[in-house]
């Protein structure tokens, strides 16, 4: 059994990384820490963990997460990077989802983040963990930057339409929906039920944080430089990331058959048949990412449809992913939970 840490449990990603973990067949939890619940009971905080876990949350250190084999970094964007190189030198494996390893340009991830990077060599070591597009390089990686939410619906829905080169590269949009756990645990008045309940609204709109990130990503895809227009939208559910991408064709192509091809070998990637339309409901709780592919009438446009969980394989779920290809491991191993329904 391989032994895992966590730093920084407390956060809804934290939560789903302890839930599939405790399910794992390869996996123990050896640690989980918390600088503000130490010495108290994980199951006290997460209830549906009781009779799963014994754990108690412990004090960050590197004493604490010593033994451990592999440790994620639930954490806010920042903590990572200062604390995951001392891990890494003693030979431990890290999977970060935060922000910190993703952005290959750290002026842009200044820019965006609002703090200067403080482990540049790591950053440029990190390897960008979304295995359909990068399982091989994952396989060898020390450090890994577990994908955004949005970025891992979006890249799925374009990435075979851009290797393909079948589309403009310079004409994309994504209108992606969220649900109100991507915003994450922390108390705020914007997310608070009475806010959300019965309401729907863009944000970010003149700039969002996974912008850099989708566009850096899709123009490896694309091997060129890519124009995307990317709009975020807060929906009124707890779960769930619905994306709609266009792309303009510049040929004509089977395009049920490109994506049947593309994800023909993907057990975390369903497409679907021909006219269907994903809904979020259908992967809620699971590690699987629903594609449908359409073309506009009487257009040269073609609408990708992308639905899944936003705490699974828009996070946790993928983190757990990369962590079975580093370990060695079935990559599907922990992640066979079947969406929610109803």
């Amino acid at each position: 059994m391989v032994k895992i840490g966590i730093v920084g449990g407390t956060g809804y990603t934290g939560v789903e990384l302890l839930r599939i973990l405790s399910n794992h067949p390869n996996a123990v939890l050896a640690a989980i820490t918390s600088r503000t619940e130490a010495g108290r009971p994980v199951a006290d905080l997460y209830p549906s963990l009781r009779g799963h876990t014994d754990l108690y949350f412990v004090e960050p250190s590197d004493d604490a997460l010593s033994g451990c084999d592999l440790v994620f970094f639930a954490t806010p964007h920042g903590v990572a990077m200062a604390q995951a190189p001392a891990l890494l030198a003693r030979g431990i494996k890290v999977v970060d989802l935060s922000a910190d390893f993703r952005l290959r340009d750290l002026d842009v991830f200044q820019q965006w983040y609002g703090m200067a990077h403080t482990s540049p060599e790591w950053a440029e070591k990190a390897v960008y963990g979304l295995p359909e597009l990068n399982r091989d390089d994952i396989r060898s990686a020390a450090l890994v930057a577990a994908p955004g939410c949005y970025p891992t619906a979006v890249q799925l829905a374009l990435a075979p339409l851009l290797k393909a080169g079948v589309v403009s590269p310079d004409d994309l949009i994504a209108d992606c929906k969220s649900g109100v756990s991507g915003a994450g645990r922390g108390a705020n008045v914007g997310t608070l039920f009475a806010e959300v309940n019965d309401s729907f609204k863009a944000y970010g709109v003149a700039g969002h944080r996974h912008l850099p990130e989708i566009s850096q990503q899709l123009a490896l895809a694309a091997g060129a430089p890519v124009g995307l227009v990317f709009t975020p939208h807060l929906t009124p559910m707890t779960r769930g990331i619905h994306a709609t991408c266009y792309a303009r064709l510049t040929q004509d192509v089977d395009l049920q058959a490109l994506f049947e091809g593309a994800y023909a070998d993907e057990p975390m990637v369903d497409v679907m048949p021909a006219g269907s339309h994903p809904e979020t409901r259908s992967v809620r709780g699971s590690n699987r990412c629903r594609l449908a592919v359409h073309r506009a009438p009487g257009s040269d446009r073609v609408v990708v449809l992308a639905v899944e969980d936003n705490l699974v394989k828009g996070a946790s779920g993928q983190a757990v992913q990369c962590m079975n290809l580093m370990l060695g491991l079935d990559e599907g191993a922990g992640l066979g939970a079947i969406g929610l329904l109803p």
